[in-house]
């Protein structure tokens, strides 16, 4: 069975070849008929390239990430390259895709075709490589914007490797490539650092953000400022309106990597009503009622600057330095949704004249990272006022749940949702079924559940309580239990009323069934649950039967007239999922 990880990176790449509009000349080479197996592969492969240039460089794109891709005939063993004036870097890319989910965590990429690479030639302006071949013109292209790069004697020169790659030191590798800073990109961190931030929407972070203004109907200049004083160091506040289309151009190229201090992403249910009058109030008006209606957009930054001398009658721009958005992110998503679902319309005349109060925190003291976060939260908390933050979501940041989020991807492929909407993108682009994802308490209630603490399972608001830390997360067994207890939930729960309640006998299910039938392999985990299910149902009712008779688990009591101790004869449930005998009786009844 192919595994959820892989299976997500091909939904992505194959959302990726879509992009090509039909009358590209490049339409065919990425959209070959579905039955042509080679073809398809190789459409894959290039769009491998494509994602690591959305990714790491933020280019939305596809025509201009194509611009980048070298890879063909006579390309020099260089697959796509990138010249980043933001890192002052030249990147070279070589990628091996591979096409099934055993060989792209696997098979290795051999030292001959890392050695393939003309870098050197290439950079010395060499048109030809060493059998006398003329270079394509992609690589000539890059020979040339190299030579026309300004200040190109300041660049360094780095190799990136989209293939698995072992046993070789940085300066084994870096000999390999012709002397350059090499970047292998494995399995594992192609799908931490390529697949999960395209699902979770945080691919490419934000640093110098410009953000046009116009001043043409401000009577008293582009904006206010002042300096606070704070418990937790000096802010400058800067307050003004700007124009809708900017904060939605800026969302729409970040995402959620602009919401990292937000405690929570973009909902997309919970939040319909408030993003629909949004919707609204933008495509169905052409005058300013936006401005009045929305409580306005809060951003942290680093550093704030405004230029009111750009060269443009009633222009002004706005920087900031690594800006946060930690109120009114639901208020830009729906903004970038907007913008993303028009691109081929008048976006200018959609989000025409139509502004939204933006207030800028500059933290004056960014030495103190705790204050900071601290400052965070209580701002949050005081402005979130349109779609109500919950106890919850203030715990999403975490460095644990960060943990627990790393971990569940990386070895079983499930999304753990921290924060409300995280995954809002990936199931709207369609790389992820909502299926894949794993509720916050839900996860907790599973853990405990598996380990044999079933009433512990059931409290509500396990995300808050928990007491997990880094060592927890060390036992690899109790989180194997947990994981295949969770799939034995969404088995049993399934034939249930979506709107149903979870009952304890359904919890006490899913530990018997984790106690009896995990097997040692993950990959085996579902088909032991199909396969036992159905006989278990059986087997449970008569061990219910079995233990209600007993004595043990009878209720006594004293009663209020004659104080006298007395039994009455009623099955105690939750005592007996309580007790040491559970286990005991479990195994007995179904050996």
């Amino acid at each position: 069975m192919i595994s959820i990880k892989y299976k997500t990176l091909i939904e992505i790449l194959d959302k990726i070849r879509e992009e090509v509009k039909s009358s590209s000349p490049f339409y065919a080479k990425y959209n070959p008929p579905a039955t042509e197996d080679e073809a398809v592969s190789q459409a894959r492969a290039r769009s491998f390239i494509h994602l690591y240039l959305k990714v790491s460089f933020g280019i939305l794109s596809f025509d201009q990430r194509e611009k980048h891709i070298t890879d063909g005939a006579y390309d020099g063993g260089i697959d796509g390259y990138f010249i980043s004036p933001e890192n002052k870097t030249v990147y070279f890319i070589q990628s091996k895709f591979r096409t099934n989910d055993k060989n792209f965590e696997n098979k290795e990429v051999t030292l001959e075709e890392i050695l393939v690479m003309d870098i050197n030639r290439i950079l010395k302006g060499e048109t030809q490589d060493e059998m006398g071949n003329n270079y394509n013109g992609k690589i000539k292209q890059l020979q040339r914007e190299i030579s026309t790069t300004d200040n190109i004697g300041r660049y360094d020169y780095k190799v990136i490797i989209l293939a698995n790659l072992s046993g070789l030191t940085d300066t084994k590798l870096s000999q390999l490539t012709g002397g350059f800073a090499t970047e292998v990109f494995n399995y594992e961190k192609s799908y931490e650092k390529l697949v999960f931030p395209v699902i979770s929407g945080t691919f490419f972070n934000a640093t110098d953000v410009n953000i046009n203004i116009d001043l043409s109907n401000k009577n008293a200049g582009s904006k206010i400022s002042y300096t606070v004083l704070t418990k937790k160091g000096e802010c400058e506040i800067t307050v003004l309106f700007v124009p809708t289309i900017e904060l939605a151009r800026i969302m729409y190229k970040y995402k959620n990597s602009i919401l990292k201090y937000n405690p929570r992403s973009y909902l997309d249910l919970e939040g319909k009503k408030v993003n629909n009058a949004i919707t609204e109030t933008i495509i169905n008006n052409q005058t300013n009622e936006f401005a009045l209606f929305n409580n306005g957009i809060t951003m942290l930054s680093d550093e704030t600057f405004i230029n009111e001398r750009i060269g443009q009658k009633n222009k002004a721009q706005l920087m900031v330095k690594n800006p946060q958005i930690i109120n009114g992110g639901q208020t830009s998503y729906t903004l970038s949704r907007i913008y993303h679902n028009h691109l081929n319309s008048d976006l200018d005349l959609i989000f025409q004249n139509k502004e939204v109060l933006l207030k800028v925190i500059t933290l004056l003291d960014r030495n103190d990272e705790k204050s900071k976060v601290e400052l965070i939260e209580e701002i949050s908390t005081a402005t979130n006022q349109q779609t109500p933050v919950i106890g919850a979501d203030r715990f999403a940041n975490e460095s644990i749940h960060l943990k627990i989020q790393s971990i569940l991807f990386d070895r079983y492929g499930l999304l753990y949702e921290r924060k409300r909407g995280e995954f809002a993108d990936g199931i709207h682009n369609n790389y992820i079924d909502e299926k894949q994802i794993i509720e916050r308490n839900l996860f907790f209630r599973m853990y405990y559940t598996a380990d044999g603490l079933i009433n512990k399972g059931r409290q509500k608001k396990l995300f808050i309580k928990q007491t997990f830390d880094e060592t927890t997360l060390e036992d690899t067994q109790k989180l194997d239990n947990a994981y295949f207890a969770y799939l034995c939930f969404k088995k049993l729960y399934k034939a249930k009323h979506p709107n149903q309640s979870v009952d304890a006998i359904t919890y006490a299910k899913v530990y018997a069934l984790t106690l009896l039938y995990k097997p040692d392999k993950i990959e085996e985990y579902q088909k032991s649950i199909d396969e036992n299910v159905k006989l278990f149902e059986t087997k449970w009712k008569d061990l219910l039967l079995k233990v209600s008779n007993s004595t043990e688990y009878t209720w006594t009591y004293v009663d209020k007239k004659t104080n006298e101790v007395k039994t009455r004869n009623t099955f105690q449930m939750f005592k007996w999922f309580d007790s040491q005998e559970i286990r005991d009786d479990i195994i007995n009844h179904f050996k």
